[in-house]
């Protein structure tokens, strides 16, 4: 049974899922832009800042695994809120132990603090935004991860503008998390309880039993087609998952940028992503899935090749655009397609946003320790064949024929 909302409600809750997709994009990026001067706060090399991403991808992947035993206990709209409350908590200790402590175990706190939060919300906001898909019955969640883009370009912006100004990491992040914590507060308000997104319905006179709920979050992992969506998401995930943590590093170090254009590098990757995620719904309402992520996939695959091989730094911005553009929708078409099928779309996007980020999270800090050994640049070869995988995985995106949906039981 599906909650009847009014076009104001349905309005209201877009927008709060919008500004959710925002402020995680935000963060990520505030944390990302700042690698080169929380490396340089606390005088440790490239292998220990592997280190650090490590504890932040684990923290992130118990965040996500967690994610729908946390919705079927207590639905998203009360997981978020306390999602938002701990990686706000964590972004604002990276400073805090970067500057006023210079102390690598408490920067590892703060980033698994920040890693345990994101990976919740990042589940949970794109269950809510293919419910939110689903009632419009067009393509529009590359626009919500366009939201996220546009938290990423902030993010970098700024990063940017404090490396530029040299605004020590502790009141940036500071601010920043301050700035997540009441965006997220406003929007919560404004998210309906609904049981399509594992929350129990407002009013409803029937709530099934969380193990319940837990059971059919649980089910998709069962599913052929969710590990065939999670190879295309894997490739694109990893892609723009490496960009966010190493691209700023790679220009600043291995091109010999410095921190600023390290940071003004990864903004124009963020803005790349973030136009195509604009327009990207109508691109795929028109040629469909398959076609756009194939075409993307080789985008991105070019993207990285030129960004590693490029011998000016005005081409390895080049790269780092089509970099974006390449890494832009294969994340959110995955999404897209593990929630063809109504009755089960919550449980599905879980699955696969679980495997997504994993990759976008947990794969990148490897990269980190490959680099000590053989460098940056030549690490990223590793991303170019993972998009290429992406690309030939796309046919697992094909939308659903009704025959293979599963009827939506009536009470």
């Amino acid at each position: 049974m599906q909650h009847v909302l009014t076009r104001p409600q349905y309005v209201r809750w877009r927008t709060a899922i919008f500004a959710i997709f925002f402020i995680s994009g935000l963060s990520v990026a505030t944390w990302a832009s700042r690698v080169p001067s929380i490396k340089t706060a606390l005088e440790i090399d490239k292998a220990q800042v592997g280190l650090l991403l490590l504890g932040g991808g684990i923290a992130s992947i118990i965040g996500i695994s967690s994610s729908p035993a946390i919705m079927a206990r207590t639905g998203a709209r009360l997981g978020m809120t306390l999602s938002i409350a701990t990686f706000a908590s964590g972004v604002a200790l990276i400073g805090i132990g970067a500057n006023l402590f210079g102390s690598f175990p408490v920067v590892l706190i703060g980033l698994a603090l920040f890693g345990l939060g994101n990976g919740c919300i990042d589940v949970m906001m794109n269950v809510e935004a293919t419910a939110i898909e689903q009632h419009a019955s067009k393509t529009i969640l590359p626009l919500f991860h366009a939201f996220f883009s546009f938290g990423t370009v902030a993010g970098a912006g700024l990063g940017a503008l404090a490396a530029q100004l040299h605004i020590d990491v502790f009141l940036h992040t500071l601010a920043t998390a301050i700035l997540i914590a009441v965006i997220g507060a406003v929007s919560i308000i404004n998210v309906p309880a609904r049981s399509e997104a594992l929350d129990t319905e407002a009013g409803s006179g029937e709530k099934p039993h969380w193990r319940e709920r837990m059971h059919l979050a649980l089910e998709a992992w069962r599913e052929p087609r969710t590990y065939a969506l999670g190879v295309v998401m894997l490739g694109m995930s990893f892609a723009e998952g490496g960009a966010n943590d190493w691209l700023a590093l790679g220009v600043a170090e291995d091109h010999g940028g410095g921190t600023a254009l390290g940071a003004a590098a990864l903004a124009t990757f963020s803005v790349a992503m973030t136009a195509v995620r604009i327009f990207g719904g109508p691109l795929v309402d028109r040629f469909g899935r398959v076609i756009v992520l194939r075409i993307l996939a080789l985008t991105a695959a070019a993207g990285i090749l030129l960004f590693i091989l490029a011998p000016t730094l005005p081409l390895v911005f080049v790269g780092a655009a089509l970099w974006g553009v390449g890494a832009s929708l294969g994340f959110p078409l995955g999404m897209s397609a593990a929630a063809d099928d109504p009755a089960k779309a919550a449980a599905r996007v879980s699955a696969a946003a679980t495997i997504g980020y994993i990759s976008f999270l947990g794969g990148p800090p490897v990269l980190g320790f490959i680099s000590e050994h053989i460098g940056l640049l030549n690490t990223l070869f590793i991303l170019v064949a993972l998009a290429a995988l992406s690309g030939l995985f796309s046919g697992a995106a094909r939308p659903l024929r009704e025959d293979e949906k599963t009827p939506v039981p009536t009470r």
